[in-house]
């Protein structure tokens, strides 16, 4: 009996954008992550910490800062100063 030799794909993580809950690999999204109740962008994707991922949709950082979507997600409230550092953030197109 001939063994039949296999490719064996590598994993790759997904994860689903919060706002328009698409899934994409982990890598094509931004990770966003929650500490100490400051809002910190995680490029690594290993910080400690609760995240969310957006995806690099404009349409989906516009509606993450101007309703509560991230508040949910992240299970924290938002200030000022974390939704400036959101924006400042957002991918440009």
């Amino acid at each position: 009996m001939v063994k039949q030799q296999q490719t064996h794909q590598k994993h790759i993580p997904e994860r689903s954008c919060v706002v328009c809950r698409t899934k994409l690999p982990k890598r094509d999204l931004t990770r966003l992550v929650v500490v100490d109740g400051d809002l910190y962008l995680d490029p690594t994707g290993k910080m400690k910490g609760r995240g969310a991922y957006l995806c690099q949709n404009n349409g989906c950082w516009e509606r993450a800062m101007k309703t509560h979507v991230l508040n949910h997600a992240l299970k924290v409230t938002l200030n000022d100063e974390s939704r400036q550092r959101l924006s400042e953030a957002m991918p440009s197109s």
